[in-house]
């Protein structure tokens, strides 16, 4: 069974509150995204580290739920 958007949003802001998420729908199948996330906890870390706190926040649904997720993570410029 694919996963939403929306159901990606939550479990990524239930672990890191303060971030921006954009989700696209990549094959407008349910089952391929890309999503950026935005937020100052990815501070001070590298971009394989932000990358496993995203899947870490996704409680283990990548590569079942969620087949494919085309990541981007950032530090806002303020953080």
């Amino acid at each position: 069974m694919a996963m939403d958007a929306n159901e990606i949003e939550r479990l990524i802001k239930a672990t890191f509150p303060d971030a921006k998420v954009e989700i696209i729908d990549m094959a407008g199948d349910g089952d391929h995204y890309a999503a950026t996330v935005t937020t100052a906890a990815f501070k001070g870390k590298s971009r394989v580290q932000q990358h496993q706190m995203v899947y870490a926040a996704l409680k283990g649904s990548m590569g079942g739920a969620l087949h494919a997720l085309a990541l981007t993570t950032q530090v806002p410029a303020e953080a």
